[in-house]
């Protein structure tokens, strides 16, 4: 059962890495090789295709907390952070701004 779980794991990390023609391409030459029919052949690529959305999106929310990770380990500053903080600016200095106007 392991065994099945981690061949499973390693395809869908596999698929992730491919690109989408590749993995068109890869169903193409299975269904040929298998002697599918239309249908099983449709039902096998529509669902390889799925998994292959699904592990990518995956990996990709996954690869993007690893990189928030590393730079908050490293104490950089994110576009995000960067964006806030110049609003914060901002808005502190209409608030003294319009302090100073009130008291003249």
């Amino acid at each position: 059962m392991f065994d099945l779980i981690k061949k499973s794991m390693l395809a869908g990390i596999g698929l992730a890495l491919k690109t989408k023609d590749e993995v068109e391409e890869f169903a193409k030459e299975l269904i040929k090789k298998e002697k599918m029919s239309e249908k099983e052949g449709k039902k096998f690529f529509d669902d390889l295709l799925n998994r292959y959305e699904e592990t990518r999106t995956k990996l990709e929310e996954k690869l993007e907390k690893t990189i928030k990770d590393v730079l908050k380990k490293a104490n950089v500053v994110t576009a995000d952070e960067l964006k806030e903080l110049k609003n914060e600016i901002k808005e502190l200095k209409e608030t003294i701004s319009n302090k100073s106007d009130t008291a003249q």
